[in-house]
């Protein structure tokens, strides 16, 4: 038999999430993902995996946890981490950051490394693809009129697959667009029934690929970049998980690169290995 057969009784639910169970998953969680989460944030785990539990047809955690920590089916680790990561986004999310980044860091590096240079920026934890494609958008309308001959390369990761699906697939809904100026929404977007679609060119411009950022081996192979953006991301990580997760972000700069995080995010207390520039209350941490 299947063990995917363990139908619960007809309108029984699932059981609630115990202490025990709960520190297995988590426990579970922290080692192939480095996402901690707290005492407190057990119903939001408990809520998370409950999904998991419908669609095995499970009737509790307990068994959901010998299962997934018995890696049966080999899959489910994979759906477990698109089920507890949150994809709250939407284009151009701190536009503070974009403007010092347009305005003083990009001219630094083309000024440095010369007009016909190819510039590598990486989208971290890049979600559903808003901020990636924020970055195309702005050196499309931005650098490109003023530095022509400047070329880009985008990467986006996420650990989740589904994630990185919908950011190849480009389809967003007027939440995710409502920081997009009308005229470029007019420019690079096609209105369908169920949101806007970003131009397949524009899409072209970012590679998109599924990363753990808690995965050493993996980032050793994220090299060379000039920027990279990982905003509202440590804060999922105790600060074993942060100061790993940041000296391998540190590794994949090139150097004089610049590490962008979220703006109720710091370094302090997790590195010293950053030149911290602050410019118009906005702050990128170089490499020097």
């Amino acid at each position: 038999m299947s063990i995917l057969q363990n139908i619960p009784v007809a309108g029984r639910r699932p059981s609630k999430l115990d202490t025990s169970t709960f520190e297995t998953l988590r426990a579970f969680i922290y080692d192939k993902t480095g996402i901690y989460f707290q005492d407190n944030k057990r119903y939001l785990l408990e809520s998370r995996v409950s999904r998991r539990l419908k669609a095995l047809h499970l009737d509790s955690f307990e068994a959901y946890a010998r299962q997934v920590t018995a890696q049966r089916p080999r899959e489910e680790l994979g759906h477990l981490i698109n089920a507890i990561t949150i994809n709250e986004t939407f284009f151009f999310r701190h536009q503070a950051q974009y403007d010092v980044l347009v305005d003083h860091l990009i001219p630094a590096l083309i000024a440095e490394r010369g007009e016909r240079c190819r510039l590598r920026f990486w989208s971290a934890a890049s979600s559903t693809g808003e901020e990636a494609y924020s970055l195309a958008l702005l050196f499309e309308e931005k650098i490109k009129p003023r530095y022509p001959n400047v070329r880009l390369d985008i990467v986006g990761t996420d650990i989740d697959t589904n994630a990185i699906q919908e950011a190849r697939d480009g389809l967003y809904n007027s939440y995710a667009t409502r920081n997009v100026p009308q005229a470029w929404l007019r420019k690079y977007f096609t209105a369908e029934d169920r949101g806007h679609r970003l131009s397949a060119d524009l899409r072209r411009r970012v590679r998109f690929k599924q990363l753990n950022l808690a995965d050493r081996l993996a980032m050793q192979r994220m090299r060379h970049f000039d920027v990279i953006f990982c905003a509202n991301v440590l804060i999922y990580f105790d600060d074993t998980s942060k100061q790993q997760v940041v000296a391998s972000l540190y590794n994949s700069l090139g150097a004089g690169g610049y590490l962008f995080v979220g703006f109720s995010e710091s370094l302090y207390g997790i590195t010293q290995a950053f030149h911290a520039v602050r410019i118009d209350k906005t702050t990128a941490y170089q490499k020097v």
